[in-house]
């Protein structure tokens, strides 16, 4: 197992609203840095250890001091490896999560695929793997790349127990997710051409019930390919999202209602339910 240090000192809660709290009261410096403030290790699963999924790297907080944490579960898109988006691993792992970043059965998997190979992995991390006393099998999420992304959506609609989704440029030939009641986060990119926010991103959001709690970022100018390189936005919003969700941290509330702005969002929507 690799070790990565973080980049803040020893995290310790403020205050616990929620017992699932970990790690100092969220600042936008904080949430913007290439590093939370857990130091994070990692370690490859080979594919010929697991079923249902093909490998990949986890991700995880060396401290076990603060209790279980949750977990989740990060697929690439079409003709992609994990190594495509693999920045999103330690960088959401050092803010308090498990992660595992999953190579999927065959390059070419569709989003139905998708979806169960993360919940494939999800049941490794909680059953199998080496990390598994580290994580709260109640407070898991799923999300992904392009069709990844497509995937987490069929993830969290098959499974309702998930506490959150984050869909990044997410490709799908289904629209309606009417059905669907995992609290979902989508981003998208404004000049996306391979999944254009118009007939991919938008529509999953709209047919999203407002009772599942759900928000759409959109980044400025932004193509399909905007998570394969560091995306501080994308950064920050995905672990604000998962913090609240999947921690029921409300200390993140400020960052989702009303929510991000500036010159790097061209479009920010959400029920709002928060605050």
């Amino acid at each position: 197992m690799a070790l990565v240090a973080g980049t803040a000192v020893a995290a310790s809660p403020a205050r616990a609203d929620s017992p699932y709290e970990r790690g100092p009261d969220p600042t936008n410096s904080i949430l913007e840095a290439s590093r939370g403030p857990f130091a994070t290790g990692s370690q490859d699963v080979s594919s010929l250890s697991v079923s249902g999924f093909g490998g990949g790297t986890i991700y995880y907080p060396t401290d076990t001091s603060q209790g279980t944490f949750g977990a989740v579960a990060i697929s690439p898109g079409f003709t992609a490896r994990w190594s495509s988006i693999s920045w999103l691993g330690p960088r959401i792992a050092s803010h308090g999560f498990v992660v595992i970043g999953i190579e999927t059965l065959t390059l070419y998997d569709q989003p139905d695929s998708r979806g169960r190979q993360l919940l494939a992995a999800l049941d490794y991390l909680t059953s199998r793997s080496s990390v598994r006393t580290r994580i709260d099998p109640n407070r898991l999420a799923v999300a992904g790349h392009s069709m990844g992304g497509g995937g987490s959506l069929e993830a969290a609609r098959s499974r309702p127990a998930l506490q959150a989704a984050v869909p990044l440029a997410p490709w799908n030939g289904t629209k309606n997710w009417s059905t669907l009641r995992v609290p979902t986060t989508i981003i998208g990119g404004e000049s996306d051409t391979i999944a254009p926010v118009a007939s991919h991103s938008i529509p999953f959001y709209n047919s999203i019930p407002a009772s599942a709690e759900k928000s759409y970022v959109e980044l400025n100018n932004a193509s399909h390919f905007f998570p394969q390189t560091t995306n501080t936005p994308t950064g920050k919003h995905a672990v604000a999202w998962l913090k609240r969700f999947v921690d029921d941290d409300t200390r993140y509330d400020q960052f989702i209602c009303p929510g991000p702005s500036g010159s790097a969002i061209s479009d920010y929507r959400n029920t709002c339910p928060l605050g």
